[in-house]
């Protein structure tokens, strides 16, 4: 009798090991990434409605080399954490892994770096410093990494943080006057305002802005217990720097150059 109840628990141990592996194996088939409001040159539409820009570029690639299909979700916020833990999807693609995320998120390793800068007009002698802030109104992408920052490092000194969901909305609002400055990532604001006619009179001012707020990369968020797809995806980055592929996607996004300015 001892023995049908040994073979019992045994059969019943493989069986649920066979349903799991047959789970994982369902999962890997494709991979849902999750993208926020439309922030170019990392993630957009086209005219026919196709998402493009860096981060779809490096998902696509990162599922190429998994065997498995993209499906890219929009979400209205970067930080769609309940979402994601309700499994309307299996990461969040483009986001900087700061200590408050991680405690929420578990992050792969990073896709690529990125630097903070304050942005404004070159005659407004602004700096990237509270003192230098105090009473002007500042722009940032809500529930973004830098609006976390702003407000609970110069929202306290008297800076007034206006936040925007859109980056095109917070560009027009700083060309016309409406806020004072922005804190931007270097490629997006050179893209969005920069490199542009309506972008002359505008400049990075002051040194770069660094801080655990704020992060200084961009990576993935997965739910912490799913260990084996944060695996997978780093193995994946890994051989796409190894093979080339990496340096060829981010290549035209120009990551590297320096800014306009370095006053």
């Amino acid at each position: 009798m001892v023995l049908v109840y040994r073979c019992i628990s045994l059969a019943l141990l493989f069986s649920a090991v066979a349903s799991c592996a047959m789970a994982e194996e369902q999962v890997r088939r494709e991979i849902r990434f999750a993208v926020a409001a439309p922030f170019p040159p990392f993630h957009s539409r086209d005219p026919q409605g196709q998402m493009v820009g860096l981060n779809i570029d490096l998902g696509n690639a990162l599922c190429q080399q998994l065997n498995v299909r993209c499906i890219w979700v929009d979400q209205v916020l970067v930080e769609s954490f309940s979402a994601l833990e309700a499994r309307k999807f299996d990461a969040i693609m483009g986001m900087a892994p700061t200590p408050r995320r991680r405690r929420l998120v578990s992050f792969t390793n990073e896709l690529y770096p990125f630097t903070t800068r304050l942005v404004a007009r070159k005659t407004s002698g602004l700096l990237p410093t509270k003192q230098s802030l105090k009473g002007k109104r500042l722009g940032v992408l809500l529930r973004s990494n830098r609006e976390a920052f702003a407000l609970a490092k110069w929202a306290p000194a008297g800076v007034i943080v206006k936040s925007f969901w859109l980056n095109e909305e917070l560009v027009r609002s700083l060309v016309a006057g409406d806020i004072d400055a922005t804190l931007q990532g270097t490629v997006e604001i050179r893209e969005a305002l920069l490199d542009t006619a309506d972008g002359q009179d505008f400049d990075f001012l002051g040194p770069a802005v660094s801080a655990q707020l704020l992060g200084n990369g961009v990576a993935i968020a997965v739910r912490k217990p799913d260990t084996a797809l944060r695996s997978d995806l780093n193995r994946a980055l890994e051989q796409l720097m190894h093979n080339g592929e990496y340096q060829r996607i981010v290549q035209p996004y120009r990551l590297d150059a320096s800014p306009s300015s370095t006053q």
